[in-house]
């Protein structure tokens, strides 16, 4: 099977524009794992694309280096043609991913992700919320600027409706600054309101197919505070060992409310003193996968590629649990 691993950032998805830093990092750390993990699955062959200010990793696989849009356009167009799947590792916001992933269906290639529907839906916060409230999971409270907000003792955060992880995301120290914060935005920009939920931040690693579901890992997600915003210092891969058995129910219950989530995926979630409250759902791999491998004894690839065959039942037992951090602070995309 020849896939074409497609990760947006590195790959050639900001040629016009400066790489951001912190996406790069996290981009390029992901698409070394994800090769990797192909790479030992007898007969891949793996192509990719990069971006040419950054140094070509040391891997196995046709590079297709990438100066300009007209080198992006001409490699998009081989690659694709070329390829039998293909597996996309790309943000949610402005639609990205799942233009990509309606772009990967139309050329008639075998999509190793969520399908474009699925990823519409978990690429808003408030129709994701909206969705899980409907099936009685708890999730952290969302709204709109318009909305009737109700009070909140503490402190608010604001983010894009498709934002990814602690990117344009605010903190806002009480209803005035929020209502400040908001009003300073750029007109037409999608955001949403969030209360400040104090807990341990974790995030589930989930193998999905037709509403089924299989937990690889309950992470422990390390995030500092700077300048009012959330920071992504890295995670600890299966580091979050208490209440396993309600992290693996949860995980179960969110996937049959979105039964369109296919392949890995990504939950995070707080876990307050009372309960477990779903803070947003990532249809593709996140930066725990990094660590999944080593942290579970098993070939994460090699289990999504399984899922393509119907008859292959998901696996039913819990998975070895070693703890594997994951470091984004000192990581190099360069």
């Amino acid at each position: 099977m020849r896939v074409f691993v497609f990760e947006y950032i590195t790959g050639g998805g900001m040629l016009n524009s400066p790489l951001p830093p912190s996406l790069a990092e996290e981009g390029d750390i992901m698409l070394r794992a994800l090769i990797s993990d192909l790479a030992e699955i007898t007969g891949i062959e793996i192509h990719t694309t990069r971006d040419a200010r950054l140094s070509r990793p040391d891997l196995p696989i046709e590079f297709h280096m990438l100066h300009d849009l007209e080198d992006f356009a001409m490699a998009w167009q081989e690659c694709m043609e070329n390829a039998d799947a293909v597996w996309p590792i790309a943000p949610e916001f402005s639609n990205v991913l799942e233009h990509i992933s309606e772009t990967v269906i139309s050329h008639g290639k075998l999509l190793l992700n969520s399908p474009p529907q699925a990823v519409h839906t978990a690429s808003s916060k408030l129709m994701t919320s909206s969705c899980l409230m409907e099936s009685g999971i708890s999730v952290v409270p969302t709204y709109r600027y318009e909305d009737r907000i109700p009070d909140h003792p503490g402190s608010w955060v604001i983010k894009p409706d498709d934002g990814v992880g602690c990117h344009g995301t605010r903190i806002c120290r009480d209803r005035d600054d929020l209502y400040q914060q908001f009003e300073s935005l750029p007109a037409g920009s999608e955001y949403v309101i969030q209360p400040f939920v104090h807990g341990t931040p974790t995030s589930l690693n989930i193998l999905a197919r037709k509403g089924e579901a299989f937990v690889l890992s309950v992470n422990h997600q390390r995030i500092a505070v700077t300048d009012n915003r959330f920071v992504l210092l890295g995670c600890v891969v299966n580091g979050h060992l208490n209440k396993r058995a309600s992290f693996h129910r949860l995980g179960r219950e969110v996937v049959a409310a979105l039964p369109d989530l296919w392949g890995i995926i990504g939950v995070d979630i707080i876990d307050t003193e009372k309960e477990l409250q779903v803070l947003e759902v990532n249809p593709r791999i996140t930066t725990s996968y990094v660590g999944l491998k080593e942290s579970t004894g098993m070939n994460p690839a090699s289990m999504v590629l399984d899922l393509l065959n119907d008859k292959l039942p998901l696996p039913d037992q819990m998975l070895q649990a070693s703890v594997v951090d994951v470091n984004l602070e000192y990581a190099g995309a360069a």
